[in-house]
């Protein structure tokens, strides 16, 4: 593939421009803002698929004179020591030739040096929340994405950010973040994108086997079986759909909670709540959830 003609600040396909450093990328932005644009940001960790590409329909859906700005940064600091950080998926220009496709006209695509460097050991801590769920089996991994997201969000100056619902945990510590530590923005989720027969798409989809993938169908099946029968209450949710996992021995589940929808606590009897999952299929580890109305 033909590299990309380089600009003073970046490079540049037709109206995407792509910078890896945060000293010129910061300017452009600040500029943009100054005009009147509205900068719409979607963090990510590359590997493209249908979801972000839906994130970034989202961001240039959103009202205003929108410059979508999409991120591109495998984060080291939130995989764990046995974690997939070698083998992550790192299609650079598959990924610039979906960000042209889709309307982007910036894209940032730092280095770990440019984003952590020597010296560079300060942390945002994700607290409570943080150690749950998701935290659970990967200790210090919403440290680490607090971290990256608090200091793109700093480099970009995002109006707005936009995240995946698939990554709930992620999205309501992202929001608890930038209320408690008062950063001027907004941020959104964006309802997760599935296959048509339900599998939540993920990048790391591609890690499942041929045999794998059908039965990787089974966690939005639970979950949508669950949410259902939410009529019944919280115990007929989690009953309903701890018997559809429980039909793919395949599944090695990790977790199935069902949370209240904005602080990821306790669900709220005739409140808005979260139905959760989290579960490996070989060497796969999938995530997902549905919204549920108690």
């Amino acid at each position: 593939m033909t590299a990309p003609a380089r600009t003073r600040n970046g490079y540049a396909r037709g109206r995407l421009t792509v910078h890896d450093d945060p000293a010129k990328l910061t300017p452009v932005s600040r500029a943009l803002r100054a005009a009147g644009r509205k900068v719409v940001l979607v963090p990510t960790m590359g590997a493209l698929h249908e979801g972000h590409r839906e994130l970034i329909r989202h961001a240039r859906s959103v009202p205003g004179n929108v410059v979508p700005v999409v991120s591109i940064f495998v984060n080291p600091l939130q995989f764990g020591p046995n974690e997939d950080l070698e083998r992550y998926p790192r299609p650079l220009e598959r990924d610039l030739d979906a960000c042209r496709e889709e309307g982007v006209e910036l894209v940032f695509t730092p280095s770990v040096d440019h984003m952590y460097p020597p010296g560079s050991d300060t942390r945002i801590v994700a607290g409570a929340l943080g150690a749950d769920l998701e935290g659970g089996p990967r200790p210090g991994h919403f440290d680490g994405m607090l971290t990256v997201v608090a200091k793109l969000f700093h480099i970009v100056g995002p109006d707005v950010a936009l995240f995946g619902e698939k990554d709930y945990q992620q999205l309501t510590l992202v929001k608890k973040m930038v209320r408690d530590l008062d950063f001027p923005l907004s941020v959104v989720g964006v309802p997760t994108v599935r296959e048509p027969d339900g599998l939540a798409l993920s990048s790391r989809n591609v890690y499942l086997s041929a045999d794998e993938r059908p039965r990787a169908v089974t966690l939005s099946r639970a979950l949508r079986e669950g949410a259902a029968v939410s009529a019944h209450g919280p115990a007929a949710v989690l009953e309903r759909a701890r018997a559809v996992l429980d039909t793919e021995p395949a599944l090695q589940v990790e977790y199935l909670e069902l949370r209240d929808a904005d602080t990821l606590g306790e669900p709220v009897d005739g409140g808005r709540a979260r139905l959760l999952v989290a579960a490996r299929i070989g060497a796969t580890r999938l995530i997902d959830n549905v919204p549920v109305q108690l």
